[in-house]
């Protein structure tokens, strides 16, 4: 993964609640055996109309006001229904590196993580202030500091918020799981160099 320290980009308006997986990378389109090329087909059904190609003009995030979006503002409960890890391959694909909304689906919280993407947690009235904003000026942008735990708003004033220490470091340094597990290798192969001495015992 890449590590994320800081990030300044423009911000896109999804103004929905509850929006699940299926909404954020749709079931056909799961047959890719890559971790790229979703974002093509992130949104599809709203992004689109009915014949699949030709962008819905009043899909918010169409609007060229939004492109090269790199955060993504929203509603309560995202990412709900199923643990697809395939909708923050779509978001990142797009080019999503930060998600902002009062809450998160758990397993989806996680996923992001693994994936590339910040979720951040903020208050209700704060996404909605943020949304207001958003729609006043055109590419309006914030700067996501994470080791600070701060955003920064064009004004140069800060939205403080809270992020589990842990994940915390593991996103400021990039390590996914892979990442976790290699940081111990001298352990690992420790362990292994150990076990093949009183191979084949079975109790050693």
């Amino acid at each position: 993964m890449e590590p994320f320290t800081t990030l300044t980009g423009i911000v896109a308006p999804l103004e929905a609640v509850n929006v699940d997986t299926d909404q954020i990378i749709p079931k056909q389109f799961l047959k890719r055996i890559q971790r790229t090329g979703y974002g093509a087909f992130l949104f599809y059904d709203w992004r689109y109309l009915d014949d699949g190609t030709t962008a819905n003009p009043e899909f918010e995030l169409n609007a060229a006001r939004y492109r090269g979006a790199s955060i993504l503002l929203t509603k309560d409960n995202f990412g709900c229904g199923s643990s697809r890890e395939h909708a923050p391959w779509a978001l990142t694909d797009y080019g999503f590196r930060c998600t902002l909304a009062p809450s998160f689906a758990d397993i989806f919280y996680n996923n992001c993580f693994n994936n590339d993407l910040l979720p951040i947690r903020l208050p209700g009235a704060v996404i909605d202030r943020l949304f207001a904003d958003v729609r006043a000026v055109e590419g309006y942008a914030l700067t996501i500091d994470l080791p600070n735990q701060q955003i920064v708003k064009p004004d140069g004033s800060t939205i403080s918020f809270e992020i589990d220490p842990f994940l915390k470091q593991r996103t400021i340094n990039g390590w996914d799981r892979i990442g976790l597990t290699l940081r111990h290798g001298d352990k690992v192969a420790a362990h292994e160099q150990a076990r093949s001495i009183c191979s084949p015992a079975p109790f050693c």
